[in-house]
């Protein structure tokens, strides 16, 4: 159990809850299933906004054709690179913690947005294991699957990339069955 991680749910606790594991995502820059589609679009997209500007400027374009193609640059260069960082960022403020009663994330741009995801009346629980031994645990519908998934409005809550996920999920069993 990671000590830092457990002694941020303390005050969240409620009385007689018990804590059973806490722990925090994979830290740094990391790469996800979504990324086999998101990494040749944002090339496509970053070259070509590239492109239009660099034509743009070269031919004497009026200024608001050339100031047209500055945001799609800033988007395609988010795309590019910033999305990792900005990821890895938010990661970095992330914070889970498994009680006998639920289950907690803490995270956001400030690390102060909790959300608590009661297991006993969880309709589905989803494990998604890595190549690397970590995992994913997503509590709810799996509409974490990234490109294409047109129905999902927000993906559900999950513990993304743990260590130890195949302990964490056996717990969640455990919490869930009453043991």
């Amino acid at each position: 159990m990671d000590y830092e991680a457990s002694e941020r749910f303390m005050s969240y606790l409620a009385p007689r809850e018990t804590l059973r594991w806490a722990g925090r995502p994979q830290q740094g820059l990391m790469l996800r299933p979504s990324d086999a589609y998101m990494i040749p679009f944002s090339l496509l997209w970053c070259g070509f906004a590239i492109f239009w500007e660099s034509l743009a400027v070269s031919g004497g374009a009026p200024l608001f054709f050339a100031l047209w193609g500055v945001p799609f640059i800033a988007v395609g260069l988010y795309m590019v690179f910033g999305r990792f960082f900005y990821d890895a960022f938010l990661r970095s403020k992330t914070y889970y913690a498994l009680t006998d009663r639920s289950a907690f994330i803490l995270g956001g741009m400030k690390g102060d947005k909790l959300t608590t995801v009661d297991l006993k009346t969880l309709a589905e629980l989803h494990l998604k294991l890595g190549s690397d031994g970590r995992g994913s645990i997503v509590f709810g519908p799996d509409n974490n699957r990234g490109f294409g998934n047109r129905y999902s409005v927000a993906p559900s809550p999950e513990f993304a990339g743990i260590s130890d996920v195949n302990n964490v999920y056996s717990l969640i069993q455990q919490q869930r069955r009453g043991d």
